[in-house]
C-alpha cells in the first residue's frame, strides 16, 4: 500500500546542516544575491554576532559559504556568498521538501 506520492525514506536524506533554522534562514537570505554584508545578514535573521558567526563556520566547514573579510577605510568587513555546493545543497533541499508539501496539498 502506498500512502504518498513520494518516498517517506527521501525525507531521511535531508540535509541536516541545511535543516537547522538558523542555517536555513542565512542559506535562504545568501541564495537572493550574489554576496551580502555580514552585518546585513544579521539584521535580515536577527541573531546576535556570534551565534550568526558560529552558524556561518559550520556552513563554511560543508563548503556552503565562502567567507571574505578585508578592511575598508580601517574598519573590518565580512561578505559571504553561497558557493555552488552550497547552491546545489540549497535546491535539494527545496526540493524535498516541495515534495513533503505537495503530498499534502501544500504546494
Amino acid at each position: 500500500m502506498k500512502l504518498f506520492d513520494f518516498d517517506p525514506k527521501e525525507l531521511a536524506s535531508l540535509d541536516k546542516v541545511l535543516h537547522e533554522p538558523a542555517r536555513l534562514a542565512i542559506v535562504a537570505c545568501l541564495a537572493a544575491v550574489e554576496e551580502m554584508d555580514f552585518v546585513f545578514l544579521q539584521g535580515q535573521t536577527g541573531m546576535t554576532g556570534g551565534n550568526l558567526s558560529s552558524h556561518i563556520r559550520k556552513l563554511e566547514e560543508k563548503a556552503y559559504v565562502a567567507v571574505h573579510k578585508e578592511f575598508r577605510e580601517g574598519k573590518p568587513r565580512t561578505s559571504l556568498k553561497l558557493t555552488g555546493e552550497g547552491r546545489t545543497a540549497f535546491r535539494a533541499y527545496l526540493r524535498t521538501t516541495a515534495m513533503l508539501l505537495a503530498a499534502f496539498g501544500e504546494a
